[in-house]
Parts: C-alpha cells; structure tokens; sequence
C-alpha cells in the first residue's frame, strides 16, 4: 500500500494521526480482549509478572531495532543534506572557474549555468517533492558540457583555468547524480514490516495484563503505544530525504544564484550640487 501520501500533510497532522492510530489500536484491543484475558488467568492477576517480563523483553529487543533504524533514517537525510550542501558549493565554484575564460565562452558558459540553477531550484525541486526523478536538468548540464568543451585554450593561465573548470564540472555531475538516487531512497518495505509488527506486539502484549484499576491499566496502554506512534512517526518523516515539510531544500543553490550569479547592481550617479 503506498503511503506516501503522508507527506503532503503537514508535519504536526502526520504525527497526530500516527499517534492516533498507535492509541487507537491499543484501546480498542484492550477493551475487546478484557473478558478473554480475565478468563486464561487461573487466579486473578496470576500471570503478571510472566507478561512483564515477555512486555520487558519485547520492548528491548523492538525498541533497540526501533533505535537502530531512527538513527539510520537520521544518518542518510543528513548525507543527503551534506551532499546537496556540496552540490550548491561545487556549482559556486565551477561559476568562479568559467567566469575567467576569455569572450564569448565566458558569458555562454555563465548564462548555461545561470539556467541550470534556476532549473534545479524551480523545477527539479518540487519535482523531487513528488518522488519524481527530474531529468530537465541533465539537459542544460549536457549543453554546458558541449560549451565547455568548444573552448580552445590559448595559453597556460587559461589550460590551468579549463582544467579547473572541467574538473569542477565533472564532480558537479557525480553530487547530482548521488542526489538524483537519494529521490527514491528510504527504508525497505521489510523493514516497515518489522517496524510496524514489532509496535503491534509490543502493544498487544500490554493486554495480557489483569489489573483491578482498569483506569492505571487504560493509561499504561495510551503511554505506550502514543511513545510507539511518536518513534515511527519519526523514522517516517525522515525516512524520505527530499519529501514533506521535514525535507531537504534547495536553500544551498538559491544562495549560489543570488550571492553570486546575479550580477552587482550599478551603483547610482550623486546628483551634483
């Protein structure tokens, strides 16, 4: 079943209803499973201490997986947002690099990766949003390289610079292409069955407990399975490095474009007195 639709909701809604499903499942097999329980138990409350310690056990062993994978999920959105960073940083430089090569180049290599930019921050992003590979891109960057290439270097300071800028140019087409597989990533549906197996058993053993308080033993039940919706929620919203609100932006080349594509604005004559 695809779920992905999630990440169109806002952040907060995501986690009240993962939350609320969490709560909800542990209530409602609580209060169906009352009577059935009550009756396996030889004497009241016979049995739980042995439930405590299978409830022990099952929320070490789910909760260090659930632990594992968290971290893993925060590991890969902060690879993703280090790369997109170096990205940015690359296109910065292979800008500083061409805008040293001689006329005509010059102003049509710019101008390929002016377009490239905008391309990326305004159509390639949302695209991404969507889980949808975005390839318009890859089309400017081809047209930059067939510039690139056209351009004849005529003396060392400029082999230097043409080196410079080819090498830049190469490792800006290795981070958007690490970028572009980052679009599908995430956990394997496997490990969503874990997850999602593991929460239900951790719960459904809370109602194998015979309490005399049905009120201590209905919030013991709400803690636990609302902490359970919290941490799947968590591993959900970051699982997807590029999709909803708790995503990567393209903050790192809008910055490139303005601080250093634009051109500086010129300065306005003083009036004379």
């Amino acid at each position: 079943m695809n779920l992905y639709w999630v990440y169109d909701l806002p952040t907060w809604l995501f986690a009240v209803i993962t939350i609320l499903v969490t709560v909800s499942i542990g209530l409602i097999g609580l209060f169906s499973t009352r009577s059935w329980v009550r009756g396996i138990h030889i004497h009241e409350q016979s049995h739980n201490e042995v439930v405590g310690y299978y409830l022990s056990a099952v929320c070490v062993f789910y909760g260090i997986t659930l632990g594992l994978l968290a971290v893993a999920t925060w590991q890969n959105y902060a690879d993703v947002e280090t790369r997109t960073g170096e990205e940015g940083a690359a296109l910065g430089v292979l800008y500083r690099d061409v805008s040293g090569l001689p006329e005509p180049h010059r102003t049509a290599l710019q101008n390929d990766l002016r377009g490239y930019t905008r391309q990326v921050v305004d159509v390639a992003w949302p695209l991404q949003k969507k889980g949808i590979v975005p390839e318009s891109e890859g089309k400017l960057l081809n047209e930059f390289e067939k510039h690139l290439m056209a351009f004849e270097p005529q003396t060392e300071g400029q082999k230097a610079l043409y080196g410079r800028a080819y090498t830049g140019f190469n490792r800006l087409a290795d981070l958007r292409g690490r970028r572009l597989q980052s679009v599908h990533g995430g956990l394997a549906p496997p490990l969503w069955v874990v997850i999602f197996a593991g929460a239900f058993l951790s719960i459904a053993l809370t109602w194998f407990f015979d309490m005399k308080s049905q009120s201590m033993h209905f919030w013991m039940t709400v803690m636990l399975a609302a902490l359970l919706g919290l941490l799947i929620f968590l591993v959900g919203a970051l699982d997807n490095p590029f999709r909803g609100e708790i995503s990567v932006g393209p903050g790192a080349f809008e910055l490139v474009y303005q601080r250093r594509m634009l051109p500086e604005p010129t300065p306005s004559p003083q009036a004379t007195p």
